[in-house]
């Protein structure tokens, strides 16, 4: 596994490499080439960590372990050591992330903080760092380069900021806005920030490669766009042996107006979930893919996943048809019912819940619960 962290300056990408150093057995590894414009070059300087080594070339020699002139040649080491465990913050341009995105075992993680908790940890990085270089006749290898600039202000801070993240030829948000797993990172201290990446499963097989139910799950909600169902989106993937059968999404039958366009007057009058089904002209996205496969084509064995739990209208068709097990993303309102008819009649329903992805606030108080 090779994880690619990037972000905001004193966000904490370096921290959390080191968390996955610490305590998940990550080996970090540098790149050593020149950064790309003086700009770069001082983001660099402000946004290293004490505890860590900087990225340029002018403080790391070039023959220490782990530390490679150009991207191909770390890429090409890791390729041929994938099964170990690889982080690296040295990601300086959109090209380095292509070439880093193409190979299976990549996973691009991004780090922010609002500007002023940023702000907050740069002027205590800042003190620690003078505190050791004036007890120090040699500055330490992994302190940044004695030339970074202290900055006085906070303007002058969120310009540096705003230079890291928006510059057009060396800004690294093209590279943010990329990233799998988003982390917003406001932990005061090194022991709760641990706590709650602990808590994330960061090491999930399926951020790699999806699992078959993340798979199948993706394509229903794929399906699930095909919608124009005033009330909700809903789609479904019916599968037999890991095949798809057939898929299906909500909406009028074929020939009326679509539900957007006025076709289904009780979606269009917004009635509350469950009332008024009976004068509905929308086909669930269940029923449009169960009718898609035909009896003839499930026989035992077949799974259906949609990302909305099947109405009780839905699993009673479910049950006939013959398929032997449900998987829903979300729920709905007739989830103790629909559950009680698939218990009766022996058709297995669970609930898929994918490791978390997209933006994650570490502080957030329902995060895990």
């Amino acid at each position: 596994m090779f994880i690619g962290i990037c972000g905001s300056i004193c966000a904490g990408k370096r921290t959390i490499a080191r968390y996955l150093v610490d305590h998940h057995g990550f080996i970090q590894l540098y790149l050593d080439i020149q950064p790309r414009s003086d700009t770069t070059h001082t983001a660099d300087k402000v946004a290293s960590p004490i505890s860590s080594s900087s990225s340029s070339s002018e403080s790391v020699p070039s023959n220490r372990p782990h530390h490679f002139s150009n991207p191909d040649d770390l890429l090409d080491f890791i390729t041929k050591h994938w099964r170990e465990r690889w982080v690296t913050t040295d990601i300086p341009s959109e090209a380095i992330l292509d070439l880093y995105a193409r190979r299976p075992f990549f996973l691009l993680l991004s780090v922010d903080a609002p500007v002023t908790v940023r702000w907050r940890r740069y002027q205590a990085r800042q003190k620690v760092d003078q505190s050791i270089l004036s007890h120090s006749a040699t500055p330490p290898d992994d302190l940044p380069p004695t030339t970074s600039p202290a900055l006085e202000s906070l303007e002058s801070f969120v310009a540096l900021s705003d230079a890291h993240l928006y510059d057009p030829a060396t800004g690294v948000n093209p590279l943010v806005s990329r990233a799998s797993v988003r982390l917003l990172n406001t932990s005061s201290s090194l022991a709760h920030l641990y706590a709650t990446l602990g808590k994330l499963d960061l090491l999930n097989p399926d951020r790699l490669r999806p699992s078959w139910d993340s798979y199948f799950m993706a394509l229903a909600s794929l399906a699930a766009q095909r919608s124009n169902c005033m009330k909700r989106r809903v789609g479904c993937v019916v599968v037999r042996d890991k095949r798809v059968i057939s898929t299906g999404y909500n909406g009028t039958p074929r020939g009326l107006r679509n539900c957007g366009e006025g076709g289904c007057g009780r979606c269009n009058a917004a009635q509350g979930s469950g009332h008024g089904l009976a004068t509905c002209l929308c086909i669930h996205a269940e029923e449009n893919a169960l009718l898609e496969a035909g009896r003839e084509r499930l026989r035992d064995g077949a799974v259906l996943y949609c990302d909305t739990c099947p109405c009780l209208t839905c699993s009673i068709k479910i049950v006939q048809v013959g398929v032997g097990e449900v998987v829903y993303s979300q729920g709905y309102s007739m989830d103790q019912e629909t559950a009680a008819v698939f218990r009766e009649a022996g058709v297995r329903l669970r609930q898929f819940v994918p490791p978390a992805n997209g933006l994650i606030h570490l502080e957030k108080p329902d995060l895990y619960t």
